[in-house]
């Protein structure tokens, strides 16, 4: 069988984006999702996303991870479908969407998108870390010297040592400003750091505001690949209105066989 992809990518967070509104893909076959998302034996990712028809909203989104999996919530996945949503004409500047996590609402700007994320009522402080869950769970761990840490071993480390195999997120974070921040992310699933993650980086902008590191509610995050802006509103110990921004582009688009 042959089908076309898509490439997309948001922060360097990358994707192999798959039109299944015919239902043409067979997702319950993870070899097949794995091996696509391989870098030196199939097109290479850390996920594949489908865009398959919805009765409630413009498009349903599902994400698996590099391991074949399907995925919980991806946020930069979520604003680079919305981008190929655009680019199939099924939406113009606005956009609704079911993922795992629930119905989401979107903006599109050109290739800026802003994608609306689930409240977040509960923020775990512990001694050294905090964790939440924004659609996938994080943990959130302030360091120094970010830019020589050792987050794959550390991570990894964490990820199963700390969470066990249903595993977490794990982000290392250091304060640039009193807006921004920087972080970097080992991802379950791909089982290693990417150079974004959308709801980690959501996570960081709340736990930075939880901790009273930050007074804003319009926060910058600096990843590996990138520049992300989180708003939010607070309402009490949750927070609302939370919205990613950034931007998701497509890279390139071609053929698969199998």
């Amino acid at each position: 069988m042959t089908i076309p992809f898509y490439k997309y990518q948001g922060t360097g967070n990358d994707f192999i984006m798959i039109d299944n509104r015919q239902s043409v893909f067979f997702k319950n076959n993870a070899k097949l999702v794995a091996s696509l998302c391989d870098r030196r034996f199939g097109i290479g990712a850390d996920g594949l996303i489908l865009l398959e028809n919805d009765d409630l909203s413009d498009f349903k989104m599902v994400y698996f991870n590099a391991d074949g999996n399907e995925g919980s919530m991806c946020g930069n996945g979520g604003r680079c479908t919305v981008a190929f949503a655009k680019h199939l004409d099924i939406i113009s500047d606005t956009a609704t969407f079911t993922a795992v996590d629930g119905r989401h609402k979107a903006t599109i700007d050109n290739n800026r998108v802003s994608l609306q994320m689930q409240e977040v009522s509960e923020i775990r402080v512990k001694l050294e870390c905090l964790f939440l869950d924004t659609g996938s769970p994080h943990h959130v761990q302030m360091v120094k010297g970010l830019t020589n840490f050792e987050v794959f071993a550390e991570g990894k480390k964490l990820r199963y040592g700390l969470y066990g195999k249903s595993g977490s997120n794990i982000n290392f974070v250091e304060q640039l400003d009193d807006t921004t921040f920087a972080v970097r992310t080992y991802e379950r699933g791909v089982e290693d750091e990417t150079l974004s993650c959308g709801t980690g980086v959501t996570a960081v902008a709340l736990a930075m505001h939880k901790t009273g590191r930050t007074t804003a509610n319009s926060i910058t995050v600096k990843t590996q690949g990138g520049n992300l802006k989180v708003e939010f509103q607070q309402d009490g110990d949750s927070y609302t209105n939370i919205h990613l921004i950034g931007p998701a582009q497509q890279v390139f688009k071609g053929e698969v066989e199998w």
